[in-house]
């Protein structure tokens, strides 16, 4: 039996950053191993959109098989002839090192095989800077977007990759258009309680913030409610909080708080969440064989836009 908690509504791709995309131009976009009906399709469709300049790495033969099932004529666009995952991770990442590809993207590999290849030191892109993901989810009637971070590759993400994750929301924040980010630090309680390490954490995460990013609002502790409902934070006395109950991005303690509340957004509310990893010399689209299309062409414009 389906639960009822489940939505049946259908996800959107969000018009106002499909737009923003447009706007920059599209992006040459490195995809790993591209010869299967997945990454082809989203090549296809991002490519149509506007906002993709794919160049196909792995084997040829997969890669032009796959493109003539959608009767699209691949000839105008470069191919990377590779064999396994393995040398196609490094063939992607290594063109995105050496500036010819502006965006890296998994196709049909492992997510480790693929990230092994995006670290690597051999393909050139480490910054130095320390890697977190970001998601961008809306709601199928649209509205404000929620940035969430990191919901996908930091485990346990200590404080400094934390403050990487605030940084980087508050980057793309105004490259969406947001000149005063707000930003929430989220625990189970606006207290600091010593009994809840996360929100002494988020207390001194706010503290940070706001002594080192101007023009923009932080809080935290704050627990979820007092995150997205004004009506919580009129009933809890903290109208006088200029993030609570009007966030533009949370930063999650840990990969289980993140993953759970963005999966929530998505299968409970029919949202569209765009993801990208930031940190890297170039954007790094981790699609997931369980991403709806219209998420994986989001996750594209989002990619766009960073880079733009």
């Amino acid at each position: 039996m389906t639960s009822p908690f489940l939505t049946n509504r259908e996800a959107a791709i969000p018009s106002g950053l499909l737009t923003l995309a447009q706007s920059f131009g599209a992006p040459r976009v490195a995809i790993a191993r591209a010869g299967a009906e997945l990454p082809m399709q989203a090549a296809y469709d991002a490519t149509t959109a506007g906002i993709m300049e794919p160049v196909f790495t792995g084997e040829a033969d997969a890669i032009k098989a796959e493109a003539d099932k959608l009767g699209w004529n691949i000839s105008g666009f470069e191919i990377i002839e590779t064999v396994g995952e393995e040398a196609a991770g490094h063939a992607a990442a290594l063109a995105c090192g050496e500036g010819h590809a502006d965006v890296l993207m998994k196709g049909h590999l492992h997510t480790d095989v693929f990230m092994k290849s995006a670290l690597s030191r051999d393909n050139g892109l480490r910054t130095g800077g320390r890697l977190v993901h970001v998601f961008h989810i809306t709601h199928p009637d649209g509205g404000k977007p929620l940035i969430i971070s990191d919901a996908a590759v930091n485990v346990t993400p200590d404080m400094d990759t934390r403050k990487a994750a605030i940084t980087n929301c508050v980057t793309l924040l105004r490259k969406l258009g947001t000149d005063q980010p707000k930003v929430a630090m989220l625990s189970a309680t606006e207290s600091v309680l010593p009994a809840v390490p996360s929100s002494v954490e988020a207390r001194e995460l706010r503290d940070w913030a706001r002594a080192e990013i101007p023009n923009a609002h932080f809080s935290g502790p704050l627990a979820i409610d007092l995150i997205l409902s004004p009506e919580s934070v009129a009933i809890k006395g903290m109208g006088d909080d200029p993030v609570a109950g009007n966030a533009d991005a949370i930063i999650v303690p840990d990969i289980v708080s993140g993953n759970t509340l963005f999966k929530s957004l998505v299968y409970l509310s029919g949202g569209c969440a765009a993801g990208v990893v930031m940190g890297a010399k170039v954007p790094i689209l981790l699609t997931s064989r369980a991403d709806p299309a219209v998420a994986r062409i989001a996750s594209v414009a989002l990619a766009a836009v960073i880079n733009g």
